[in-house]
């Protein structure tokens, strides 16, 4: 029975090969990218899944409330750990480490002549000995229990050991020594298995966490300040059973309020728990190799694979029922012969199944192609054989299933609930727009095009955002600026003073038309924050204020625009500030009133100027208070105004690279351009606008194909009635319009549809940016314009052809 199934299948594919070929095509789209989209997204929801009691392990994170702002860190005081550990009952376990600065890895062995250095290594940090006692790793030599538990110990992976000591095998590594930044030598008293888990963990080195307070290193880090609170310094903690996060966080917050200083004043500082299955999406506090999930766009994923999917069950639900008369005598001479309506459910079933396996085949031929569409979004590592996975197969499996008996129950049942007699008299209803049938494959239609008008709304508003963001006024010049950082080293006087000579040389290359030297440019992903107080005269205004580093020339060199008093004085420590426009206002404040005005900081600091508000991020984040101060010791920082021709570029760094390569021969040089800065805050942003066009682009074909499929089959079964209106005059412009006018009374029902729903998800989408776009009206009228252009050049592909056809043709079998 089923080899006969399967030949009246391939039988009927045969006979309708383009129909065929078009539920094909529409579910191979879907199916794929639905596939591709799995993946991407198990991925992203794998990370750290697979730590022993992952779901009791939170990372301890610190927020701070002012009056206009609220900062979020990951970092703690580090009293805080020591204290937790002592005093605060129910953590269970925990563990304390700082990830270190990329420092500088020089190894040295015996029988090298000279030793070998690795420049910026990453992924290392300062760990006490729990750490191993939480985050479980296989250990190849040495032991969890001794490895750090003294200074100047290190544990390193199996990768990066055979980075270091190629030559060694594993156990001959224990008591090698391992040189950082010149000045701090560790033995190795570990190695550990790599995770090859999904994970944020990706450390590569654990220095004992001794060794920190057994060198300057300390002092940098507000060691024994309950008020200090840096980014690197990590806490876990690994609750008991029954303990919940938020008695922990009310302990900490006892424990906080008994130990910090100022205790008379107003603590700003809260902490809490945040799950270790949050870290991976919770961008307020970051993750530690930059690569984070964004929530948002994994469910936006989800709905283009879902819209994608659908439409192509809607193509291959609408074509089979409208061709369901032509096989209506096959089924009717079945049931005449003793066929059971279950039978032949399971008969149309299983063509059902037979294409849709088709598509599946076809959709793993094109994956390839579909990581690239989709290669913003595909996590490094993932490729095509990602899927000799044995879950991607089941998922496949359940895909095809699922997909079959959406696409085929329904024409299932309307073919099997014909009665052989009505079949057999030709009493079958063929293609009456009042027919139930008719009425379904329209709201179909209707809902393949509210999806495809819809997404090419949201792909119109995103690019409009885009361009809103890149070409507003963000307070100040952006093309043709360099900047690049010179090294810093504060035990060192000689790399300290080397700026000056290389700012000396650079003034010399006609290249370059303006120089500073200063801290970061006035737009840049890191900030530096402090706490500051004013009196405006009628009281005492504290808030946290964004500190950046100018010299006499920044101002200029950007373009930025003082609204009162002055520049800033050259100076090698803080004496003044020059504050933004906004920073004024939350004083209360005109610009001119400000320039009145002290800042206390210990001591009192004027304000000499006030600049013109500007953007230091993107246009999703407010303007905040900003200050300004000249102090040379803080300016590691150039920054280059080229001239306009842009020819003239790469000769003007290939100058500066020689310049800094004369003063600097151990480091390595890296220029960046300031508009591209810009450009980066809007990565996400770019990355959902390719997605949208591939998407927009992909639904509007599948909607087509549909389309023209109706169109191909509405034409054939009234073609002798086209003959007839032409043997009686008819034009052919009016028997395309006869023909197009449901399909485009369908296409602009869509429009009426998508268009509010458009304007309410896209203006949700613009409420996270505090300097938006408009959704003008234009935006609907372009989307609705083009959606009608396509729906008419697929419609005239057909209906012209058949509207201009012999009429003796189609009247002679009369």
């Amino acid at each position: 029975m089923l080899k006969n199934y399967l030949l009246i299948a391939l039988r009927n594919f045969r006979k309708n090969k383009f129909f065929t070929i078009v539920n094909i095509l529409g579910l191979a789209i879907g199916i794929s990218s639905s596939l591709v989209i799995y993946l991407i997204v198990r991925h992203e929801f794998s990370f750290d899944k697979f730590h022993l009691d992952g779901d009791r392990i939170y990372r301890v994170v610190s927020k701070m409330e002012f009056p206009d702002l609220t900062i979020r860190n990951p970092g703690i005081p580090v009293p805080t750990a020591k204290a937790a550990k002592e005093e605060v009952m129910g953590l269970g376990q925990s563990t304390f480490f700082v990830t270190a600065n990329d420092p500088i890895v020089t190894i040295r062995t015996a029988g090298r002549d000279l030793p070998i250095t690795f420049k910026g290594q990453e992924d290392i940090i300062y760990a006490d000995p729990e750490f191993f006692n939480i985050f479980k790793y296989e250990w190849l030599a040495g032991s969890s229990e001794t490895a750090l538990n003294n200074p100047f110990q290190v544990v390193l992976t199996e990768r990066r050991a055979q980075t270091y000591f190629p030559d060694f095998a594993v156990s001959e590594m224990i008591g090698r020594f391992v040189t950082y930044d010149d000045s701090l030598t560790c033995t190795v008293s570990g190695i550990v298995r790599d995770l090859d888990e999904i994970t944020d963990f990706t450390f590569r080195e654990f220095v004992s966490i001794g060794t920190v307070e057994q060198t300057a290193l300390k002092g940098g880090m507000g060691w024994d300040s309950w008020n200090s609170i840096n980014s690197a310094s990590q806490f876990y903690v690994k609750l008991e059973h029954g303990t919940s996060p938020k008695e922990i966080e009310e302990k900490l917050a006892d424990l906080r309020n008994r130990h910090r200083e100022n205790k008379e004043k107003k603590d700003a500082t809260q902490h809490f728990l945040q799950p270790l299955s949050d870290i991976h999406f919770n961008a307020d506090y970051g993750v530690y190799n930059g690569r984070m999930g964004h929530k948002p766009t994994l469910y936006g994923l989800l709905a283009v694979a879902a819209f994608l999917l659908l439409l192509g069950c809607i193509n291959f639900v609408n074509l089979s029922t409208a061709q369901a008369t032509q096989r209506a005598k096959e089924i009717g001479i079945r049931k005449t012969m003793g066929s059971s309506r279950e039978q032949l459910v399971s008969q149309l079933l299983g063509e059902t199944f037979v294409v849709t396996l088709t598509a599946t085949l076809l959709s793993v031929t094109i994956l390839p192609l579909l990581l690239e569409v989709f290669r913003d979004f595909v996590p490094q590592g993932m490729s095509f054989s990602s899927l000799y996975h044995f879950h991607v197969w089941i998922f496949l499996g359940m895909l095809v299933i699922i997909v079959s008996f959406l696409s085929g129950l329904y024409p299932a049942l309307v073919l099997t609930r014909y009665q052989p007699v009505t079949i057999l008299r030709n009493q079958v209803l063929i293609d009456r727009s009042t027919s139930h049938r008719a009425w379904l494959r329209k709201i179909l239609t209707v809902v393949q095009f509210v999806i495809a008008q819809f997404l090419i709304i949201a792909t119109i508003v995103v690019s409009k955002q885009i361009l809103f963001s890149l070409n507003k006024e963000l307070g100040y010049r952006k093309d043709a600026i360099v900047y690049f950082r010179v090294p810093f080293a504060s035990n060192s006087s000689t790399e300290d003073t080397r700026r000056f000579p290389l700012f000396q040389k650079l003034r010399q290359i006609p290249e370059i038309t303006q120089i500073s030297l200063a801290g970061w440019p006035p737009a840049y992903g890191g900030t530096s924050s402090s706490t500051m107080k004013v009196n405006n005269g009628k009281e005492v205004v504290e808030t946290m204020v964004q500190v950046r580093h100018a010299d006499t020339s920044y101002f200029g060199l950007y373009g930025m625009k003082l609204v009162a008093g002055r520049g800033l004085s050259q100076s090698d420590t803080l004496r003044e500030y020059v504050i933004n426009e906004t920073y004024a206002k939350f004083l209360g404040l005109t610009p001119e009133e400000a320039l009145n005005h002290v800042v206390e900081r210990g001591t009192k600091i004027p304000i000499v100027g006030v600049v013109a508000d500007f953007h230091t991020r993107s246009t999703h984040d407010p303007i905040k208070p900003h200050a300004f101060s000249s102090e040379l010791k803080r300016s590691f920082t150039f920054h280059l105004a080229l001239n306009a021709n842009p020819s003239d570029w790469k000769k003007a760094l290939e100058k500066t690279e020689r310049a800094f390569k004369d003063l600097y021969p151990g480091d390595d040089f890296h220029a960046t351009f300031f508009d591209d800065t810009i450009e980066g805050f809007y990565k996400t942003e770019r990355r959902v606008s390719r997605l949208l066009n591939w998407a927009t682009g992909l639904a509007v074909f599948i909607s087509c194909l549909g389309l023209l499929g109706l169109v191909i089959y509405t034409t054939n079964i009234r073609i002798k009635e086209i003959g007839v209106r032409k043997v009686l005059g008819a034009t052919v412009f009016q028997i395309v319009s006869l023909l197009s006018k449901d399909f485009l009374s369908l296409v602009l029902m869509a429009f009426v549809i998508a268009a509010p729903i458009g304007w309410w998800v896209m203006n949700r989408w613009l409420e996270d940016y505090a300097y938006r776009t408009s959704l003008s009206w234009w935006v609907f009228l372009l989307s609705g314009g083009f959606m009608m252009a396509i729906a008419l050049l697929t419609l005239g592909i057909r209906t012209i052809r058949s509207a201009s056809a012999n009429p003796v043709n189609s009247l002679r079998t009369e």
